[in-house]
């Protein structure tokens, strides 16, 4: 198979269960929930062949699921703490070679981004794609469903919400970092993804600003409005600190 025949997805990793901020997934800006307004946002991608919102067989996550189907997605229910294992169930059940792995938390990722790390696991061979200078919440990760087999088949632990330490700290892996060379966004002073309240109120100041019903605001713009408005920082500087 080559490059070019390689199968690429968008994976939304997303459950319901949060404890500092409660149904996040569900939380809503401009009359659609948080997740429906990510996946607006991804389906701007080009390079992704597939969006598949990954979520766990709990039953209080079907919820998510049934909203995938609503805005035209695959949702797939795998492992409740094993992401990885659940990452893995849905490219087998997909045909996928290649994930841009997304974290529901991460409204604003970027699908430009998102794009670019698909195109460096296609050019470069990499088993991870990582991106660490823009704004935290903006980049995804990507991983080649090969080194995923592999790592989970090695790994021992069945709690995998955290797991890049698998690609970055094994030799065995080659991992390439996708430099950001657009003047003015490589930002990681800028926090965009949701975990508290703090979050949520500058995500709402962000959609006051940007939003345009039937539209997707771009990175740059976002980043324009926090030059024009550096007092937003503030509202989230404490949990940024964090």
């Amino acid at each position: 198979m080559t490059s070019k025949s390689k199968k690429s997805a968008i994976f939304i990793a997303v459950r319901m269960k949060s404890t500092r901020l409660p149904k996040k997934a569900l939380l809503k800006i401009k009359s659609r929930t948080v997740i429906e307004h990510l996946i607006d946002r991804l389906k701007t991608s080009k390079e992704a062949d597939l969006i598949v919102l990954c979520t766990s067989t709990n039953p209080d996550d079907a919820i998510l699921v049934d909203i995938a189907r609503k805005n035209k997605i695959e949702g797939f229910q795998g492992s409740e703490a094993d992401k990885l294992d659940r990452f893995l169930g849905a490219a087998e059940k997909y045909g996928i070679d290649l994930i841009a792995a997304v974290d529901g938390d991460d409204i604003f990722c970027d699908a430009g981004y998102i794009d670019k790390t698909i195109q460096k696991l296609k050019t470069t061979g990499a088993d991870m794609v990582k991106c660490d200078t823009l704004p935290l919440g903006i980049a995804c990760n990507g991983i080649k469903v090969e080194a995923l087999r592999k790592v989970v088949q090695m790994k021992k632990e069945s709690d995998t919400e955290v797991w890049g330490g698998y690609f970055t700290n094994n030799k065995a892996f080659r991992v390439e970092t996708l430099e950001v060379s657009e003047p003015g966004l490589n930002r990681p002073d800028i926090r965009l993804t949701l975990d508290y309240t703090e979050d949520f109120n500058l995500f709402k100041a962000i959609f006051n600003e940007l939003y345009v019903p039937g539209s997707v605001f771009s990175l740059r713009e976002i980043i324009s409005l926090f030059n024009r408005k550096p007092e937003l920082l503030e509202i989230t500087r404490e949990v940024h600190q964090q």
